[in-house]
């Protein structure tokens, strides 16, 4: 099925009901928004776009990005959303890998995007501006038939070895994502609705599709991020109100000292990276039985464990805190194990890799068959990521793709900035570690050795960093040390750094 399906079955069952929401205001009813989308996707095959390109959203959330999205994939194309704060020449790298025609942009990303000149894009769209209202003007169309294992969604995931890569979602990944949520998380009504604090590029988007699923509203912020005293506003003023947050942002609303009335508030579910017990708790004292937590990836969007809020919320449950430490127990979309190196399946309290299948897994890494034969083996998706169930199914994640960072919710790997970093002619070597912090999880640290004869200042390699990074990449410390520790192999040990890291009285 075309995921664009459901905007048309909306606006048959509730056409005057609410589907996009800007802070306490309804943009449009799903009758307004399925007419949009389909003149949009006309206007888009106007251009001479064919069945299976990529469109690309380089955009921040805003209304506009629900009718871009889901006229896409009216029109038989693909989306390729890309998160807003990127550098330039990440954008860059994305536009061309995925061989994007087209990119929607809102009006602060058009320079940026213009000046990329990335290969093969043809057509830039502020949606703000004339050219946009132009595709909106024309006839609409009707729905293009897809496979239901077509490309959908290209999502840029990095991982620890270079470049980023593009999991291929197909329109079954994300239905099966979707009834998924029904399943193992909350039940959809037509007058609830979701608040979207958090980039609609990645997590906060995928939360998107049960809403439009089931007829609901998804409301962005008018500030267009999070902010701790508009969401309570909007809780305030909505019905059946859920949300999608990083732990950092469950924090920030559990410690915020104004008065909240969260009667409306239905679930707030957290994931991206786990959240301390005692946050937990503290959250669950002042919201009430209103939370859960997912464990999943890029290449498994949203599905690969989950916590629910009757086991958060079961204190009197004999392991019950243990339990608020884990990621929870298996979708019901999905087979999760925990495996040796030989793809041997463990017992419960030996430590493996995750390893899942089922109809939400991806159909492998765009135009990279040597890294989808490593990720997908014998029809399971290798996570990297290291974990033990215990003898009640519930899975801890001991760690995270190894050395991957989780800042604030955000996925960041330090091999994209390690290879930035020696770039500067004055490094020799860099490593570059996660330190743990009490509100963003962790920040990221860089070790850097000088080539002999040569020096480096703290403060121009950040200047180069921000020059050449995403801000939120960008290290928080720079440790320049005259060597750094390594194996036989001359491997970098990073768990030796990560121990210095720890054990060292840095002034900062």
């Amino acid at each position: 099925m075309n995921l664009s399906h459901w905007i048309e079955r909306n606006a048959l069952e509730h056409p005057d009901g609410p589907a996009v929401g800007l802070g306490t205001k309804v943009v449009h009813t799903h009758g307004e928004l399925r007419g949009r989308v389909e003149r949009l996707a006309g206007g888009l095959q106007r251009l001479g776009l064919k069945r299976g390109d990529r469109v690309a959203l380089a955009m921040k959330n805003v209304p506009e990005y629900f009718e871009v999205l889901f006229a896409i994939w009216h029109a038989g194309l693909a989306a390729v959303p890309m998160n807003a704060k990127l550098h330039a020449s990440e954008l860059t790298y994305i536009l061309e890998d995925s061989g994007s025609r087209a990119c929607f942009v809102t009006p602060a990303l058009y320079e940026t995007i213009s000046a990329t000149n990335a290969l093969g894009l043809e057509h830039i769209f502020d949606v703000t501006g004339d050219a946009y209202a132009g595709l909106l003007a024309g006839e609409s169309v009707a729905i293009s038939f897809v496979e239901p294992d077509e490309l959908a969604w290209l999502f840029y995931t990095s991982g620890t070895t270079g470049r980023p890569k593009g999991a291929m979602l197909s329109h079954r990944n994300i239905v099966a994502m979707t009834l998924n949520y029904f399943a193992d998380f909350d039940r959809v009504m037509p007058d609830d609705c979701i608040i979207h604090p958090a980039p609609l590029s990645h997590g906060s988007g995928m939360w998107m599709f049960p809403h439009v699923c089931a007829g609901a509203c998804n409301i962005v912020p008018e500030t267009g991020g999070f902010d701790p005293a508009e969401i309570f506003d909007l809780i305030a003023g909505w019905q059946g109100v859920s949300m999608f947050a990083a732990p950092t942002m469950v924090r920030r609303l559990t410690t915020w000292s104004g008065e909240a009335d969260v009667t409306n508030l239905k679930l707030i579910i957290y994931g991206g990276a786990p959240m301390y017990v005692e946050d937990c708790i503290a959250a669950l004292d002042r919201f009430g039985p209103k939370l859960a937590q997912l464990y999943g990836q890029g290449e498994s969007p949203m599905t690969i464990t989950h916590l629910s809020r009757e086991d958060i919320a079961d204190r009197n449950h004999p392991h019950w805190r243990h339990r608020l430490g884990t990621a929870g127990v298996a979708d019901s979309c999905v087979h999760v194990r925990v495996v040796d190196e030989d793809g041997q399946e463990l017992p419960a309290g030996e430590k493996g890799e995750i390893v899942c299948r089922g109809d939400s897994v991806m159909l492998g890494y765009w135009n990279n068959p040597e890294a989808t034969a490593s990720a997908l083996r014998g029809g399971w998706l290798w996570t990297g990521d290291v974990g033990v169930f215990d003898d009640d199914g519930y899975l801890t994640l001991t760690d995270r793709s190894k050395d991957l960072i989780i800042s604030g919710g955000t996925n960041v790997y330090p091999r994209e900035i390690e290879e930035v970093l020696l770039q500067m002619p004055q490094l020799a070597e860099v490593c570059v570690i996660g330190r743990p912090h009490p509100e963003w999880g962790e920040v990221v640290v860089a070790y850097l050795v000088c080539e002999p004869g040569r020096a480096v200042d703290q403060k121009d390699v950040d200047t180069y960093c921000l020059a050449n990074m995403a801000r939120f990449k960008r290290p928080k410390a720079y440790r320049i040390v005259d060597a750094l520790p390594k194996s036989n192999y001359g491997k970098i040990l990073k768990t030796e750094v990560r121990e210095i890291e720890k054990t060292h009285d840095w002034t900062d």
